[in-house]
C-alpha cells in the first residue's frame, strides 16, 4: 500500500503543503500512520518557520479521502487514532498565520475535517465528491467534523451533510453545492487553481455570518424523525452524530473533541461498524473489478440506441447522453410518445447534448449504433421481436436488455443490463451474461456501466437475476403472514426493524403491483415450490420476530440456490447486489451473514 506523505514547498513566504501518496487518482490519498508521521514533521516546520500563510492541497483530482479504514481496523485502542487526528488538526487550526485548504479533488471524511481546521477553503469547480460518509459506516466524523461544521454553517446544514446525506445512498456534494452551503469560500476554475488559491491566501479576508442556532430543537426533532424513518433505531451512529452537533453550540472545541473521542471509541467496536467495514469492502472494492471479469478489450461505444420511449427508457437515454456524451436515438410506436421523451431529455441535459439526441418510429435510425438497449414492455415475445428488428439494421451492435426477470438468451439479447428505478439514484446495474455472450461484449458492458458512474455486478442469466429473486422470495413469506392473520403494518414493521430504508408495501407500490406480480409469475414458472402464487391460509398470526426471521431464512435458502446454480460466483456478489440495488444497510454487513444466522436459529 502506498504511503501518504505531506510535502512542504515554498511559494515565496507562503507554505504549500501537498498531500500525496505517490499513486495516480485511481488510488485515493488516505490518512494512515505514515501520513500522520510526515504531517507532524511538516507542522513542526510550519510552527518554526517564518511564513505569511499556508495552503494545503492534494495530488491531481484528489484532496484527501480520510482515514485509512484498513489501519483503523487493526488499532488495539481506537482512542489512539482519534487523539492523533485531534492533536494534528488542532495544531493546524492554531497556526499563527492564515491557512487555506485548496480542495482540488475528492474531499471526504478526515480530509474534509482537515480542511475545516483551516481558516478558509477554496474548491475547484470540477470537484464532485465532498462530504462525510462516516454515518453510513455506523461511525461518526471523529476528528472535529461534528464540532467545526455546525460552527461554520449552522446545525441544520451540518445535520444534512453529516447525518442525512450519508443515509441517502451516501449522497455527496459537488463544488458549487459546497460553496452554496458555506463549506467552501471560493469556487475557482481548475486551470490555475493552486496559483489562485495561493493568491487568495496571501490576502485572506473572510467575513462570515454567525450560524443560526435559534431553531436547534426543531432541527434535531426533524432530523431524528428522518433518521428513524431510515434506520429505525437499528444503528446508533446517526443519533450520536446529532447529539454531537447539538453539543457544538455550547462546548469548547476541546470539549467537543473529548465527546467525539468517547462516541467513536464506543461506535468503532460496535457490531454495526464491524459489519459496515465488511460491506464497504464489498461495495467499494469488489464491484470495481470483479475477479471473473474477462481480460478483453472493450469496444468503443460512439452511438447508443434505446428501444422504447416510456419512463424507464427516458431515464436511461438521459443517463447515457449525460455520461457518454455520444449520439443517442430512441424508437417507439408513436411519434408523440417519442417527442415527449425527447422534450424531457433535453430539459435535463446541457444544451449541446440536446442536439445529439433524436428519435422516431422507424428502425433505420439504429444503423451505426454500437450498443442498443431495449426497455419495452416486460413480455418475452415483444422483446424478442424488437431485438430481432434491431439486429437486421445494426448487425454489429451489442444488443442489451433492461429486463428485470426474463431470460436474456431467450429474447435474443447479447447481454443483460438491468438498471434499477429511479435510474439517476440507484447505483446498481446487474450485468447478465448468457452462454453466448462474448468476452468483448461483457467487457464492453462493464466499461459502459463504469462510464455511466454505476456499480456493476456480474450475474448469470437466471430468472430475476439476484435482487428481484431474493426480494420476491422474501415477499412470499410476507404474503404467507398476511394470509394467516397478520396485517400489512406488522409485515412492514418486521422488515423495517432490520434497519431497512423502505417498507415492503411502499416498495411494492413504487415498483408497481403489476410489475411485482409479473416478476412473481416468472419466478413461479421456474420454481413453483419456492414461489407460490397464493399463500395457504388457516394458520396463526406470527410475531414480528417470527416474520423477520422466517423472511431471512427464506433469503438464506434462496442464496444457496443462487450459488449452487452459479448465478453469482461468490456470496460477496449477493451482498453487493442487495446493498446497491435494494438499499440493504451497510450496518447489517450484507444479507448473507445475517440471513444464514437467522436460518440457523429458525
Amino acid at each position: 500500500m502506498a504511503n501518504t506523505v505531506f510535502k512542504l514547498n515554498r511559494a515565496g513566504s507562503i507554505a504549500l503543503v501537498t498531500i500525496d501518496n505517490g499513486e495516480d487518482y485511481r488510488v485515493p490519498t488516505t490518512l494512515g500512520r505514515s501520513a500522520f508521521e510526515s504531517a507532524v514533521a511538516v507542522i513542526d516546520e510550519l510552527e518554526r518557520g517564518d511564513w505569511s500563510a499556508a495552503v494545503f492541497t492534494g495530488k491531481p483530482f484528489v484532496f484527501c479521502v480520510g482515514a485509512d479504514i484498513d489501519e483503523f481496523g487493526h488499532i488495539e485502542d481506537p482512542r489512539e487514532g482519534i487523539r492523533a487526528g485531534h492533536s494534528l488538526f488542532a495544531r493546524i487550526r492554531a497556526l499563527p498565520f492564515p491557512t487555506v485548504a485548496a480542495i482540488n479533488g475528492a474531499c471526504l471524511g478526515g480530509g474534509l475535517e482537515l480542511a475545516l481546521h483551516c481558516d478558509a477553503r477554496t474548491i475547484a469547480s470540477n470537484v464532485r465528491h465532498v462530504g462525510f460518509p462516516e454515518v453510513a459506516l455506523s461511525i461518526i466524523p471523529g476528528w472535529g467534523g461534528t464540532q467545526l461544521l455546525p460552527r461554520l454553517v449552522g446545525p441544520e446544514t451540518a445535520a444534512r451533510v453529516i447525518v442525512l446525506n450519508p443515509l441517502r445512498q451516501n449522497r455527496l456534494l459537488t463544488a458549487p453545492e459546497a460553496v452554496e452551503l458555506g463549506i467552501a469560500d471560493r469556487l475557482l476554475e481548475p486551470v490555475e487553481f493552486v496559483d489562485e488559491s495561493i493568491a487568495f491566501a496571501a490576502s485572506l479576508s473572510i467575513e462570515r455570518s454567525a450560524p443560526d442556532w435559534s431553531e436547534l430543537e426543531t432541527v434535531l426533532r426533524k432530523a431524528r424523525a428522518r433518521v428513524d424513518d431510515a434506520v429505525h433505531g437499528a444503528t446508533r451512529a446517526p443519533y450520536a452524530a446529532l447529539d454531537l452537533i447539538a453539543g457544538a453550540r455550547d462546548w469548547t472545541v476541546e470539549e467537543g473533541y473529548a465527546a467525539e473521542e468517547q462516541a467513536m471509541a464506543e461506535l468503532l467496536v460496535s457490531p454495526q461498524a464491524q459489519a459496515s467495514a465488511y460491506a464497504f469492502t464489498v461495495v467499494e472494492r469488489r464491484s470495481k473489478r470483479p475477479p471473473n471479469l474477462p481480460d478483453a478489450k472493450p469496444r468503443s461505444v460512439q452511438k447508443v440506441g434505446i428501444v422504447g420511449a416510456g419512463l424507464m427508457a427516458t431515464q436511461l437515454a438521459t443517463l447515457f447522453l449525460r455520461r457518454l456524451e455520444v449520439p443517442v436515438v430512441l424508437r417507439d410506436l408513436e411519434q408523440s410518445r417519442v417527442d415527449d421523451a425527447l422534450a424531457s431529455i433535453r430539459s435535463d441535459v446541457k444544451p449541446f447534448l440536446g442536439t445529439i439526441v433524436d428519435g422516431g418510429t422507424g428502425w433505420e435510425q439504429f444503423e451505426g449504433c454500437d450498443l442498443v438497449l431495449e426497455a419495452v414492455f416486460e413480455e418475452l415475445d415483444v422483446k424478442h421481436e424488437v431485438l430481432d428488428e434491431v439486429r437486421k439494421v445494426a448487425p454489429n451492435a451489442i444488443l442489451a436488455t433492461n429486463t428485470s426477470s426474463l431470460s436474456v438468451e431467450a429474447m435474443g439479447a447479447d447481454v443483460g443490463l438491468h438498471f434499477f428505478n429511479p435510474v439517476a439514484v440507484m447505483p446498481l446495474v446487474e450485468i447478465a451474461r448468457t452462454p453466448g455472450t462474448t468476452d468483448e461484449q461483457l467487457a464492453t458492458a462493464w466499461d459502459v456501466v463504469k462510464k455511466l458512474r454505476k456499480r456493476g455486478v456480474l450475474v448469470g442469466d437466471a430468472p430475476g437475476f439476484v435482487v428481484n429473486r431474493l426480494l420476491t422470495r422474501m415477499t412470499t413469506v410476507l404474503m404467507d403472514a398476511l394470509a394467516n392473520g397478520n396485517t400489512v403494518e406488522e409485515a412492514d414493521e418486521a422488515i423495517l426493524s432490520l434497519g431497512m430504508p423502505m417498507a415492503p408495501s411502499v416498495l411494492r407500490e413504487m415498483v408497481g403491483p403489476a410489475v411485482a406480480q409479473h416478476v412473481l409469475e416468472t419466478m413461479h414458472a421456474a420454481w413453483p415450490d419456492r414461489f407460490p402464487l397464493t399463500a395457504p391460509s388457516g394458520g396463526e398470526p406470527r410475531t414480528l420476530e417470527e416474520i423477520r426471521d422466517q423472511a431471512l431464512a427464506a433469503v438464506a435458502d434462496e442464496v444457496q440456490h443462487l450459488l449452487a446454480e452459479g448465478v453469482v460466483g461468490d456470496p460477496a456478489d449477493v451482498d453487493a447486489c442487495l446493498i446497491l440495488g435494494a438499499g440493504w444497510p451497510l450496518f447489517l454487513g450484507g444479507v448473507v451473514t445475517r440471513a444464514h444466522t437467522a436460518a440457523a436459529l429458525s
